[in-house]
């Protein structure tokens, strides 16, 4: 077992999800295998991460990109010379305002030291990620799942995934997160391939593509 995902190890992990629960099958005859989505490790990511927080992906892909074109490179010190009314302008609350100079911060005073993290276990790193305010369990597993694509990683709480889940099997009701995440034990250790497939099920029965 790799401690990255790679193009590979995906099918691999796709191929024993299939062979254990056909409800795997069922997604990849109707859509395939899913995109090898990847973000880049490092501050932006997190930032992206931080403005996906209870919104869609569209709105926060959207004010991501205005950022971008606002601070390029977007560096935690290009970050916080924008003033309150520039990131409200951009799609940043006052909530992820203050999250994101918090995080900000924390990069350029080491408290958090985003390039020893990728040597790091999964639970050492929700360990620091989670210490800075803003950045939440679901927020951290996703930058493990995305930026560090480490391949047993589940994020408790994605409603997308709940709502895949929920279709997927026929239930009345959408799982709640306890319930999701008891559901997704049985794919260890490739929870994070089994969220993979669900995300891409979910948006290809909505024909959305992962922004």
């Amino acid at each position: 077992m790799t401690h990255q995902l790679t193009p590979q190890t995906l099918q691999q992990g796709v191929q024993a999800l299939v062979k254990r629960d056909p409800t795997f099958a069922n997604v990849v005859d109707s859509y395939d295998l899913p995109p090898f989505w990847q973000r880049d490790e490092g501050f932006p990511t997190l930032i992206h991460i931080i403005l996906e927080q209870q919104v869609s992906l569209a709105s926060a892909h959207a004010a991501f990109k205005r950022l971008k074109t606002r601070c390029c490179p977007l560096t935690p010190k290009s970050f916080l010379t924008l003033s309150d009314v520039e990131l409200k302008q951009i799609g940043f609350s006052r909530q992820k305002t203050s999250y994101g100079r918090g995080l900000a911060n924390a990069v350029l005073d080491q408290t958090l030291e985003l390039d020893t993290l990728a040597t790091l276990s999964d639970q050492d790193v929700r360990e620091q990620l989670t210490r800075i305010k803003g950045i939440g369990v679901w927020t951290a597993n996703i930058y493990l799942l995305m930026a560090l694509k480490r391949p047993d990683i589940w994020p408790k709480g994605d409603l997308a995934l709940q709502s895949a889940i929920q279709q997927l099997r026929g239930y009345a009701q959408r799982p709640t997160s306890d319930e999701a995440q008891v559901i997704s034990e049985a794919w260890r250790p490739w929870r994070a391939v089994a969220a993979r497939l669900l995300w891409h099920f979910y948006l290809s029965e909505r024909r959305q593509s992962y922004p």
